[in-house]
C-alpha cells in the first residue's frame, strides 16, 4: 500500500475515533442545514445520508480516500473497456449493455455496441414470436447472476407485465424447486429459457434436463424435438447450447466482459423482457444509463454512488460494523436484499488485494434484509436494542403501483407503510430514554439507545426506470468500495473449491472407492447417505 494511501486511512481512523463520542442527534443539533447538505438527488432518486455518522470533516477524509485510491481513474478505465478484471484478463462492461444508441465502446479494438444492439433487437423479436405463438409462461432455468437479477426484477415490475407471458424462475438443484415451478403449468403454452454463461453450471444443467423431460412428456414429443421447438438459451458457450439441441435462432449470446451478477441488462434479462415487454425493458436500461452518467459526471462529494460506497467504508472500516441490513418498504422488492447479497458479497467478499497479497482492512460486510413492515416483527428488536450496531438502508416510494384493490385502500395502506419507514429510521437514529413514569419499566428494558445509522433511498414510484436507477446506484457503490479496498470486484474464485469437491463427493456416492482423499466427516456423511 502506498504511503499516501496509508496516511489517508490513518486520518479516517482518527475521524472514526472522534465521531465515536458524537451521536447522530449531536450532528443534527450542531448543523441546522444537515439534511439539505446530506441529500443527493440523482435523476428520480432521493438519497438521504443525514442519519449516517459522518460530518463535513469525515466526508472530506472519505473523499480524500477515494482520490488517493484513484476511484475516478478506475471508474473511467471500466467505462473505457480496459481489462480491469485483472485475474481473468477481462474488461468489465455491464455499462455498455445500457449505453446510448450512438455510443462506441471498444474491447481489444473492436466496437461491441453493434452486437449489443443486435442482441437486444433479437430478444424483442423472440418475445413477439412467443406472444404470437401462444406461449403464456417462460421458465427461466439459471442460478446466481442468471437468476437473481431477472427474478428480482420480474417481481419488482409485476405491475408492468404487459405481454401476457408469466416469467417463472428455477435455480436450486433441489428437485422441489423445479417441481413447484412446473406443477400447474401446461407444457403446450410453456417455453424454457436455459440461462448459463458457461452452459456447464451443474445445478442449471440438471434442472434443464429434468425440465426438458417434463416438457417432452407434456407435448407428446421426444426430447430432441421438444428442445428444438420450445427451449431457448442465453450463454457465451453457444457451441454447448447447440450440442444440447437448442436451435441457433433461439440462442442469445453473452460476452466474457459481462459478469453474471452484473448481467441483468444483457440477454440474461430475456425472461424479464418476456414478461414486461421490450418497451419497459428499454425504460429500465434508460434508468441505469442516467445513473451511469451521474456516476461519471458528478464530483465525488456530490456523487450518490460514490457517497453510498464511502459511507459503507466508514461503517465497515471506521466503526467496525460487519453487517448491513437492506429493508425495502416495497413488497415488490422482496428479492432485492438477496440480489444485493450476490452483487456485494460475491464482488467484495475478498481476502486478497489486486496484487494477490492479503488485504489489511476488512472488506464486504454481510448484507441481508427483508421487506418492511415484515422485518419490524422479526428482527428489528435486534436492530434497536441488540448489542451489535447494524447500519440499515431503507428503500421506499411516495406512491404504490399495486393493482386489483380499491384505490382508497391502496393509498391508505401505502401511507401506513411509508409512515413506518420514516418512523423506524428516526427511532434508530435518535432512540428514546427508558420510561421513568412507568413503574413496570425495568432499567434498560424500555431504553432505545439510538445512534444507529441508516441511509434512506426514496423515489416517486417503483417503475422500470427507477428500478434501473436503483440497480445502477448499488452496482457503482459496490465498484467504489472495491476500488478503495484495492481488490478485484469482478472475479469469484471463492466458489470454485466447493464446486470441485462436489464432483468428488458425487463420485464417492456412486463408488465408495472413488475420491479416497475426502475428509473423514465427509466420508462418514456419504456412508450415512448411501442406502
Amino acid at each position: 500500500m502506498e504511503e499516501s494511501v496509508r496516511r489517508v486511512w490513518a486520518a479516517l481512523d482518527r475521524e472514526a475515533a472522534r465521531l465515536s463520542t458524537v451521536t447522530i442527534a449531536d450532528l443534527f443539533a450542531t448543523d441546522p442545514d444537515r439534511v439539505a447538505r446530506c441529500v443527493i438527488e440523482p435523476a428520480d432518486l432521493r438519497v438521504d445520508f443525514s442519519r449516517q455518522r459522518i460530518d463535513s470533516a469525515a466526508l472530506a477524509v472519505l473523499v480524500a480516500l477515494a482520490e488517493a485510491t484513484e476511484v475516478a481513474a478506475k471508474r473511467d478505465a471500466m467505462f473505457a473497456g480496459e481489462p480491469i478484471n485483472s485475474t481473468e484478463g477481462r474488461a468489465v462492461l455491464h455499462t455498455a449493455l445500457r449505453a446510448s444508441a450512438d455510443a462506441r465502446v471498444d474491447v481489444d479494438g473492436v466496437d461491441v455496441m453493434p452486437a449489443v444492439r443486435a442482441t437486444r433487437e433479437r430478444m424483442a423479436r423472440l418475445v413477439h414470436e412467443m406472444t404470437s405463438s401462444g406461449i403464456r409462461t417462460v421458465v427461466n432455468i439459471g442460478i446466481g447472476g442468471s437468476d437473481l437479477g431477472p427474478a428480482m426484477a420480474a417481481g419488482a415490475l409485476a405491475p408492468f407485465a404487459t405481454t401476457g407471458i408469466d416469467a417463472r424462475f428455477v435455480s436450486n438443484v433441489d428437485p422441489a424447486d423445479l417441481a413447484a415451478c412446473l406443477t400447474d403449468l401446461d407444457a403446450r403454452t410453456t417455453a424454457l429459457v436455459v440461462s448459463s454463461k458457461t452452459f456447464t453450471t451443474q445445478e442449471t444443467m440438471a434442472n434443464a434436463r429434468s425440465a426438458v423431460r417434463w416438457l417432452a412428456a407434456g407435448l407428446g414429443l421426444d426430447e430432441e424435438e421438444a428442445v428444438s421447438s420450445r427451449v431457448y438459451a442465453v450463454t457465451s458457450n453457444t457451441g454447448a447450447a447447440a450440442a444440447f439441441g437448442i436451435a441457433e435462432a433461439r440462442t442469445l449470446p453473452m460476452w466474457d466482459w459481462v459478469g453474471g451478477r452484473f448481467s441483468l441488462a444483457s440477454a440474461i434479462g430475456f425472461s424479464l423482457m418476456c414478461a414486461i415487454g421490450p418497451d419497459n425493458f428499454e425504460a429500465m436500461l434508460a434508468g441505469m444509463r442516467v445513473i451511469d452518467r451521474h456516476f461519471v459526471e458528478a464530483p465525488l462529494d456530490k456523487n450518490a454512488p460514490v457517497l453510498l460506497g464511502l459511507v459503507g467504508i466508514m461503517n465497515r472500516n471506521g466503526f467496525g460494523h460487519g453487517s448491513r441490513a437492506v429493508i425495502p418498504y416495497l413488497q415488490q422488492l422482496a428479492r432485492f436484499p438477496a440480489y444485493l447479497q450476490q452483487l456485494e458479497m460475491e464482488s467484495n467478499g475478498k481476502r486478497a488485494d489486486i496484487d494477490g497479497e492479503a488485504v489489511v482492512r476488512h472488506t464486504s460486510p454481510v448484507v441481508w434484509g427483508e421487506p418492511g413492515t415484515n422485518g419490524q416483527h422479526a428482527f428489528f428488536q435486534l436492530l434497536h436494542q441488540g448489542t451489535d450496531v447494524i447500519p440499515v438502508d431503507f428503500i421506499g416510494a411516495r406512491r404504490s403501483t399495486a393493482t386489483g384493490l380499491d384505490t382508497s385502500d391502496v393509498d391508505s395502506q401505502h401511507e401506513k407503510l411509508v409512515a413506518n419507514l420514516f418512523a423506524q429510521a428516526a427511532a434508530l437514529a435518535f432512540g428514546a430514554p427508558a420510561a421513568t413514569d412507568n413503574p413496570h419499566a425495568l432499567g434498560e428494558h424500555r431504553a432505545f439507545p439510538g445512534n444507529r445509522p441508516s441511509t434512506t433511498i426514496l423515489m416517486d414510484a417503483l417503475t422500470p426506470s427507477t428500478l434501473g436507477q436503483l440497480i445502477a446506484l448499488y452496482e457503482h457503490a459496490t465498484f467504489v468500495q472495491g476500488a478503495v479496498w484495492g481488490i478485484n470486484s469482478f472475479d469469484q474464485w471463492g466458489v470454485e473449491l466447493g464446486k470441485a469437491l462436489a464432483g468428488d463427493v458425487l463420485a464417492h456416492i456412486a463408488d465408495p472407492a472413488a475420491s479416497p482423499n475426502l475428509d473423514p466427516a465427509t466420508r462418514a456423511a456419504v456412508a450415512w447417505y448411501r442406502p
